[in-house]
This record gives structure tokens, sequence and C-alpha cells, in this order.
């Protein structure tokens, strides 16, 4: 494949599963990844974006070598997943989507037995352990048990006990679910500080605030495949550039505020949206486009609630893209690591490893799941 630019690289990747059709209908095949594409530069965060069930968790898991794949190539610090995955193992870090600390023990005395469980020694675990607390801002809390940190502690801790190994790559999956603003903040500065330290991130996330603001570049998911994939000011400039919005005071003015956005600033067509009094078009310069109709809505004595700026953000590009959500799709569409349970049981399609319990990151000298 040719990897030694990328950190991360898949090509046509495939997934297969089987599920038991509704009434005892026999079993029916569906993909969790259906040609996946991916390729991943060394030293940044990389944004993979999709709806629920659009194959997200499923690609982490093949390319962290936790389920076996049934087509393509996947490569991972320049070695073959399928073929290496002990290597692989050894060179990457992993953190789900909930922490997986105890919560009995302290903040240090989880890093150590991280530590010891990859064999570092004592001694060793214990400067690890130590660097690793005061990387991630632990310290004055390294001695408290994990019980009471805060969720963003607790984050900060996984976060901490999948560097053990100071992996080359690590995949965070969604690694903010159910977190407040501030402890969203904080796991956003823990992982800008991994990535100054030379270590590359795969990040999956549904929260497109998060994708913008950590990730250089970004792939979008659905049903399986690769649908994007592009900076984020690259995502949003596809669907349209920037616009002129103005939200009018009255309902009434709807007409002569579109006809002054239109002969003032329009690059384009002028959308006009009635039940929120809202009227925008695309702009080629923004500020003096702005200033005409800000002076056009003035000499004609209209009054607006609002006038600004916009540019798309990530929530249109991936409404864009992905069209309808996941909810709304048949199930044999959907991931089986993502559909309810109630939907009926799942098996690996003939040929593959099922799905086994893998370690957080690095190896302890025994062949697991994709071995």
């Amino acid at each position: 494949m040719g990897a030694s630019g990328y950190a991360v690289r898949a090509e046509g990747v495939t997934k297969r599963y089987r599920r038991q059709r509704g009434g005892g209908r026999g079993e029916e095949e569906a993909r969790a990844l259906d040609g996946f594409d991916l390729t991943v530069g060394r030293g940044a965060v990389h944004g993979l974006l999709g709806p629920n069930g659009a194959g997200k968790t499923t690609a982490v898991r093949v390319l962290s070598t936790l389920l076996r794949f049934d087509g393509g190539r996947a490569e991972v610090a320049g070695l073959d997943v399928a073929r290496e995955p002990r290597r692989v193992r050894a060179r990457i870090g992993l953190a789900g989507q909930y922490a997986a600390v105890d919560e009995i023990l302290t903040g240090r005395q989880n890093l150590e037995m991280f530590g010891r469980l990859f064999h570092l020694g004592a001694d060793r675990a214990r400067r690890r352990a130590a660097e690793l607390l005061d990387r991630f801002d632990l310290g004055g809390a390294a001695d408290q048990g994990v019980g009471g940190y805060s969720g963003g502690m607790r984050r900060r801790l996984d976060l901490a006990a999948s560097m053990i190994l100071a992996p080359q790559v690590l995949f965070l999956d969604e690694p903010t679910t159910g977190l407040d603003p501030r402890g969203r903040g904080e796991v956003w500065d823990s992982v800008r500080a991994l990535v100054a330290n030379g270590t590359t991130v795969l990040l999956t996330t549904q929260y497109l605030e998060e994708a913008d603001r950590l990730a250089s570049r970004i792939t979008v998911i659905d049903r399986g495949r690769a649908v994007a994939d592009d900076t984020p000011d690259g995502l949003k400039n596809r669907v349209g550039g920037d616009r002129i919005e103005v939200v009018a005071g009255d309902a009434a003015d709807l007409p002569a505020v579109a006809g002054i956005v239109g002969r003032a600033a329009g690059a384009g067509p002028v959308v006009l949206d009635e039940a929120d009094r809202r009227v925008h078009t695309g702009v080629l310069d923004r500020v003096a486009a702005l200033t005409e109709v800000v002076r056009a809505l003035q000499d004609a004595g209209i009054a607006v609630e609002d006038i600004g700026l916009r540019r798309p953000t990530l929530d249109d590009v991936f409404l864009a893209l992905t069209g309808s959500p996941a909810s709304e799709r048949p199930a044999s569409e959907r991931p089986a690591s993502e559909r309810p349970a109630s939907e009926g049981p799942v098996s690996e399609s003939p040929g593959s490893n099922g799905p086994r319990p893998g370690r957080r990151t690095g190896t302890t000298g025994e062949e697991e799941v994709a071995a």
C-alpha cells in the first residue's frame, strides 16, 4: 500500500455480518463496512464523522485489531493489520466511548496497574504513571479515589491509561460522550497536547463542534463507505461559501428585504424562509455586501431583528452528505454493533472471528482477536 506517509490507511475494507430475519425467516447479510477507504496523516487529529449506524465504531475496531475484516487492506503505523496484528497492537492506543478505569483505586494506582499489565516493571510503571499524571494535569488528584473524579477527569485518566506505552496512533471512539462543556474542553486540551507530542489521533465523534475544533482533516462515513474527505473548511465550501442572513422584524417586510438583499449582495439565489422571517443569499465580498445591505435597509426604514455573515457549519455538511438520520434506515443497513439488542441475534460472517474483548493498547505477548 505504500503507507510510509500515513499513520493509518485503509483501502476497500469490508466487514459483513449476518442477522436473523424477523419472524424466523432465516438469516440475512449486511455490510457494516462496504469498501471503506481512509488515509490519516501522521501527527494530527483526523476526524471520522457519520450518523449512528454508519460504521464508525466498526472501522475503529477493525483498525485496532479487535475485529477481523472480510476484504480489502488496512495498515496502521506502517504495519499490515491482518498479517501483523500483534505488532500493530504494540504501536496503538484505544480509548472507547466510556472511561475504563477502576473507581476504587486512585488515579496513580490505576496507571501503575496498567503499566504492570504491560510488563513495564514496578519502577518503570511508577515513573510512567507520574509522567502521565503530570501531562494530563491530574497530579493534584493523583492519590484520590477515581470514584470522586469528575467526568472530565475520568476521561483524562482514561486517555492517560491509553498512553502507557506511548503509542504512535491513538484511536478515540467518541471520547466526550456524556460530558458537560467543561469536561469536554478538558479532554480537547488533552488531545491537543498528545498531538503536540507527536501522537496521531483518529477521532470518531457525533459532536460536530468537536471535529471542527480538533481535526485538521475529516472523513465522513455513511453506510459503511467514506463519502467525503477534506479539511473542515473544504467540506464547508462544498455546501456553499459565505452568505448574508437577515431576519426581518415584520413578516410583511420580507419581500422588500429579499429585494434589497438580492440587489446589494446576491451572488446566487435569494432564499426566503417565511416561518423564521429569514432571508439569505451567497456573497462574494463579505464586507462590501454587509455594508451595502445595512445601508439599503436603513435608507428604506426597514427594521430587522438580526443581520450577519454566516459560514456553512459542519452540521450543514453532515446533513448534505448523509441525508436521513440512521434511525430512519432499515435495520439491515445498520452495523451489528450499533443496533438495539431487540433486533435479534447477530453472527459474524463465515471465516471471521467474533468480536471479543481486547486490551486498551500494546500487547502482553499473547495473540488476540485478529491473530
